[in-house]
Order: structure tokens, then sequence, then C-alpha cells
């Protein structure tokens, strides 16, 4: 299988490592944290350069570009452990394009695509520990349309965000909609995450709102798909940057008299890091492959991919700490800010546990090495 990107892939790659390089440094990404992880005119600088509009149609301003793409994106985005969520726009512009009707998209994904308009997934709800098919916020229909009411946690940048896609039960059966920020009966909060992003709580209650779909599982599922893909490709840029920070510290840092990387016993563990990586490399573009595969083998694909990912995540995290020693967990020092992120990121859209159970589920009777 070729594994080369095209000329227009690398294209972008080299524009979105630049802006990273020039635009977004540590010190930059530290005042971001201190004022709340989130900076608005960070956001409306990827969109300058069309990362928000990467899954939007050509019609409506964007891109028209693919997962591919997508993954590219979110590696170098990782390498900068960029707190701006523009996976959140990957995701929208991906549920709002394929699911929405015509009027909402012309109202909403053209806003999307240019950076005016933040439309982030609203899904997590807190007895429903990683199930997308648990949910209790009810939607309820009346002549003037439809209203929600329930509650929504670690929502990304929810107080920031200019709308929500909300999955809430009708009739007994999950359906997806988008509500305004501001929309009557609607509250957001703000608090920092471990990471040094931003997320937040939503609450609803008889808040208006748009239909997109009434097959909201299978949509929810998509769009968490989505969401997986543009995460495991950050990890591959955190974890690459992560492994090269640790090999470069390992050739400063000196004892009885020797570089520590001339070690073999620690030379041997970042052997295994590497390997770590690569096999998380491989996994993201199996995810990003899968993307646009039937649902059930999406599904499963994706599963597959967060374990792996997670795995790695946990692994090169930890290790890359250990080499440092104890200024591997300090503030001043950025490997701790990689470690954070990889942290968080195991844990998003579901932890390694979760999907491990997710694999196990899919698995079908003829499954094994002896099949």
């Amino acid at each position: 299988m070729d594994f080369d990107f095209s000329d227009d892939q690398s294209a972008l790659r080299d524009a979105v490592q630049k802006w990273v390089e020039k635009g977004y440094d540590f010190e930059r990404r530290r005042a971001i944290v201190r004022a709340g992880g989130f900076d608005r005119k960070a956001y409306g600088e990827l969109a300058e350069l069309g990362l928000t509009g990467l899954y939007v149609s050509e019609n409506d301003g964007g891109m028209n570009m693919g997962p591919v793409e997508g993954m590219v994106v979110m590696e170098e985005l990782g390498r900068g452990i960029v707190l701006e969520p523009l996976a959140q726009a990957l995701i929208a512009s991906g549920l709002l394009e394929g699911y929405a009707p015509a009027d909402l998209k012309t109202a909403w994904l053209p806003r999307v695509a240019s950076g005016e308009a933040l439309v982030v997934l609203a899904h997590q709800e807190r007895k429903a520990r990683y199930r997308l098919d648990v949910c209790t916020t009810r939607a309820t229909k009346s002549m003037s349309g439809w209203t929600l009411s329930g509650a929504k946690h670690m929502v990304p940048v929810a107080d920031q965000a200019d709308a929500f896609i909300v999955p809430a039960t009708a009739d007994g059966k999950l359906a997806l909609f988008l509500v305004e920020r501001g929309a009557s009966g609607s509250s957001a909060t703000g608090y920092l995450t471990q990471d040094g992003g931003r997320a937040g709580d939503l609450t609803l209650q008889d808040s208006p709102a748009q239909l997109i779909t009434s097959d909201g599982l299978a949509a929810l599922e998509h769009g968490v798909d989505i969401g997986i893909a543009a995460i495991c490709a950050e990890a591959v840029g955190v974890l690459d940057r992560t492994l090269a920070i640790t090999v470069e510290y390992m050739n400063t840092r000196k004892q009885f008299g020797v570089a520590i990387a001339t070690f073999q016993a620690l030379r041997h563990r970042v052997a295994d890091m590497k390997m770590q990586l690569e096999l998380a490399r491989s996994m993201s573009y199996y995810a990003s492959l899968k993307l646009n595969a039937p649902a059930t083998e999406r599904r499963a694909a994706l599963a597959r991919a967060k374990v792996q990912l997670g795995t790695a995540m946990r692994f090169v995290g930890q290790q890359a700490v250990q080499l440092h020693g104890g200024i591997g967990v300090t503030d001043e020092y950025i490997v701790s800010h990689y470690f954070k992120k990889l942290t968080q990121l195991e844990m998003t859209f579901g932890d390694t546990l979760h999907h491990l159970g997710e694999v196990s589920s899919r698995m079908q009777d003829t499954a094994g090495v002896f099949a």
C-alpha cells in the first residue's frame, strides 16, 4: 500500500508546521492557559489557514478535503500541543454536512468554515461512562418546535462556543439537535482542563433547538469516530515531539561525565518508545483510512486504533517523565505539558479500557488466530 502523501497534502502539512513553529510557541501557549485555555484569535488564525473548513464543501466556503488531510493537520497541531479545538470543527462540519437538512447547512456550514462560528459536540453525561446510547437529556416537540432539557458535561470550550450539537432522547429514540449559544433556558460554565485547555458544563431547561437528524445514534457514532481519528492523529504528533524532546535531553544530560544517552539500558527504553510511536502512527493511518467505511467496519476500526493509541500514549508519556527525572514533572519544563496532553487524550472519546471492551464486543465468531 502506498503511504506517500500527495503534493497538496505535503503543502498543507508544511503550512500548519510553519504556523505552529512561528505563531504558537511555548510562551504563547502558556499565556493562553493563564488567560483561560482558549484564544479566539488563535482559532481565527487556524481559520485563515482554511483548517476549520477542511471537511466543508467548496459551495459552503470550505476546502472539501478528507480524512487524510485532517490527519496531516492534526499531527502538526499535536506537535505544538495547540489548545484550540480544531477537532470540534471537523466533527461539527462532518455531522452538519452529512446529516443536517439544507436550511441548517446553509445557515451554519459557511460560518464554521470561516471560523466565525465555533460549533462543538456536547454529548457526555455523568452516568453514560463513554456509552453513546445512554442519554437522559430529553427532547420535546410542540407547535413552535423542539425544546431540550438536560445537562452535558466536559463540553469543549462550553462557555465560548457559538452553538452545540446535542444528542437527546425523543419519543424513546436518540436524535441530534443544534442549540445556539444564549438560547433561552441554557447556561454554560467554563473551567480549565488538566492539559491547560478549556471545557465546561452545559445545562438546558426547555431550551429551543433545531433538529439535525432523528437517526441520532448513527450520526453521533459517526461524529465521535471523526473525533477519535482526529485525536489519534493529534496524539501521533504529541508522541513524536515527546520522544524528540526526551532524546535531546538525554544527549545533553550528563552522569559520571558522559551523556546519559550512552547508557545501554536507557537506549533500550528509547527504542521501546520509538516502537510504540510507530505502532501508534500506523494505527492512526488505519483509523483515518477507515473513517468513510461502512458503519460496522468503521466503528470496529476506530476502537482498535484508540486501544493502540491509548497504550502508546501511556507508555511514551510515562517513559519520557522517568527518563527526565524530577524536571519532567515541573510546570516550567515543556515535557510535562506533553505528558499532561497525552494523559488527557487517552481519556478523550473513551479511554483504553472502554475501547478494549468495544473491540471485544465486536469480535465475530471466527475471530482469533485459529479462525
